[in-house]
């Protein structure tokens, strides 16, 4: 102001004298015109060059994809009968956000799920964009919910599946999860061919979620494929009747049957239990769930004795006629003896099978090296699992010939010191069965039979050693109670004890694998019942009239032509008068 006042005006302030250089300026405008280039460009090239950008980010406001869910793959026995199949079911979901209901809405959509109220409230109020509320309803159910016109809460179509024969076929089909993805059995070994392929389809959904437009189909779903397998409905059935009737007459703790085709190798049955509903497993054991004739393994006990027999006959070390004195009825090897639960004196090759003695067994084992008796035991299957492709399959237990004592060589003669399950003893039956060779097992059906397997014993050591099983269900045998009326019938019984924490104990496992008839064979039949506690514990007792009720049947329900007279008390407990009428009132 004193400056002013002296004749000093502010532009001519000595501080404003200093200007600005000029490129400055001319740099800024520079700047602010080149970003103003890119803008229009980057307009330019996202709305005239690359308009899927923008397009892209507005679908993704309202455009899903969705699966189209492909349908699973019938199971079907082996005349087509039905055994699991998909049906169409309903999953009621929700968007939280969006599921805004009233006090009274969510009384209404919980009485209708069967839930509490307090379920519904914590599942709509978590902090997700979708949440399921229930799976797998039926279609007519959500109907009713859809009907209420409930904000926020949705349902989609699914499949569950369904299996006609309930526990029957459990531990054949097993079962699927909520997913419908195998989890057990069948439907597990074969997921891959039941599944197929889900498709997708692209849609437009409004802000609640609800479909308002089907744009296109993206992929269409292929269904997974239909399986066929080896097993026959009505024998499964005699299987499964006749193994039940025998847990309760015996107050056993499990029990197995299989049925195996000798000319194919086709897995007619397969039945054990316990068992369980694979409809309805809301109270599903680990017990319930166990494949036994897979998954389980036992010492088989004398139904090794027939293997042993057949080494010594095809190493030319006996005959059927040669004598074994196995008389006072006990051997000691080493620090150990052996016994035989009934003791006898001389007997032949085809007594000592016929009577089961243990001494006769282990003579005719001790009479080879071990690697040769080893040999034979992995060439029929024991030691490791028959690779049938079934979840669990187990091998058994068979150790390296090196390590073999004497006393260990003679009591896996006759099925102590060796593993196996029951699938592995019906399977190694078929060297007698087929004239010396086996072939593998199948649960496929099987549309061309092989006709040669792998060779084991010659033809004629395998008709001799079936013979002698024959001599096993006549008068002098231990399993005359696994006669079949009108049919040669032979096999073995086996009655083990149990290991128990590493020692043997008062339980045992009575078995019996048998084959008919015996002048063309063409079933395979193994039996097991593990610990009967009524009385009796005799593979003959327990396990051969199973053999009897289950072969029987399965003969003349796949029409196999009798190759044995009745005997007159055979026709009077039928209480009929003719033969022809026992095989027709049988059928």
């Amino acid at each position: 102001m004193t400056k002013a006042k002296k004749g000093v005006t502010f532009n001519h302030n000595p501080l404003l004298r200093s200007e600005l250089p000029a490129w400055r300026s001319r740099f800024v405008l520079l700047c602010l015109l080149g970003g103003s280039a890119a803008l229009v460009g980057r307009a330019v090239y996202l709305q005239g060059v690359n308009d899927q950008f923008l397009q892209a980010k507005g679908e993704s406001r309202y455009a899903r994809v969705l699966e189209m869910p492909a349908t699973r793959g019938k199971i079907t026995d082996r005349q087509g009968d039905v055994l699991a199949v998909s049906s169409p079911v309903k999953s009621i979901w929700a968007i939280p956000e969006d599921a805004r209901l009233t006090p009274s809405q969510t009384r209404q959509l919980a009485a209708l799920l069967e839930m509490s109220v307090q379920d519904v409230n914590q599942k709509l109020g978590v902090d997700k964009d979708f949440v399921y509320l229930k799976r797998q309803v039926s279609p007519e159910l959500a109907e009713r919910i859809s009907a209420l016109k409930l904000p926020g809460i949705h349902d989609q179509r699914e499949y569950r599946r369904f299996y006609p024969g309930g526990d029957v076929m459990a531990h054949v089909l097993g079962f699927t999860g909520v997913d419908d993805k195998g989890q057990e059995g069948i439907e597990l070994a074969f997921e891959s061919a039941l599944a197929g392929k889900p498709g997708s389809r692209r849609v437009v959904k409004d802000r609640r979620g609800n479909v308002v437009e089907d744009v296109q189909s993206i992929r269409l779903p292929q269904d997974g494929r239909e399986v066929a397998l080896s097993i026959d409905n009505k024998i499964q059935y005699l299987a499964h009747a006749a193994l039940r009737q025998a847990m309760v007459d015996h107050k056993a703790k499990a029990g197995g049957v299989v049925v195996i085709d000798a000319k194919s190798g086709e897995i007619l049955a397969l039945a054990n239990a316990p068992t369980y509903n694979p409809n309805n497993r809301v109270k599903l054991t680990g017990d319930q769930l166990r494949n036994r004739a897979l998954t389980d393994t036992y010492e088989p006990g004398s139904t090794m004795k027939p293997f042993t027999a057949a080494l010594a006959l095809e190493k030319g070390k006996v005959t059927a006629s040669t004598i074994i004195n196995c008389a006072p009825g006990r051997m000691t090897i080493g620090s150990a003896t052996i016994s035989d639960a009934h003791p006898h004196g001389a007997l032949t090759v085809a007594q000592v099978i016929q009577k089961s003695s243990n001494i006769g067994a282990a003579k005719m084992a001790l009479a080879f090296p071990p690697e040769t008796m080893w040999k034979m035991f992995d060439d029929l299957g024991f030691g490791s699992p028959l690779k049938l492709g079934f979840p669990g399959e187990v091998g058994g237990r068979l150790r390296p010939a090196k390590s073999w004592r004497p006393i260990e060589q003679a009591t896996m003669s006759y099925g102590h010191g060796i593993s196996v399950s029951l699938m592995q003893m019906a399977n190694a039956y078929q060297v007698f069965a087929r004239d010396g060779d086996v072939v593998p097992l199948s649960l496929s059906r099987v549309d061309t039979p092989p006709i040669h397997g792998t060779r084991v014993f010659s033809p004629q050591t395998a008709r001799e050693v079936r013979q002698m099983l024959e001599m096993v269900v006549q008068p002098g045998g231990t399993a005359q109670q696994a006669n079949v009326p009108g049919y040669r019938v032979g096999g073995k019984t086996g009655t083990a004890m149990k290991l128990v924490g590493g020692h043997y104990a008062n339980k045992y496992v009575a078995s019996f694998v048998g084959i008919a008839p015996i002048s063309d064979p063409r079933l395979i039949v193994a039996v097991m019942i593990d610990e009967p506690t009524n009385g009796k514990h005799y593979g003959g007792d327990v396990a051969a009239p199973v053999f009897a009720q289950v072969t029987g049947g399965a003969l003349r329900t796949l029409g196999v032509p009798a190759d044995a007279p009745l005997k007159p008390l055979q026709v009077a407990r039928q209480g009929v008068t003719s033969p022809t009428a026992v095989v027709r009132e049988a059928m």
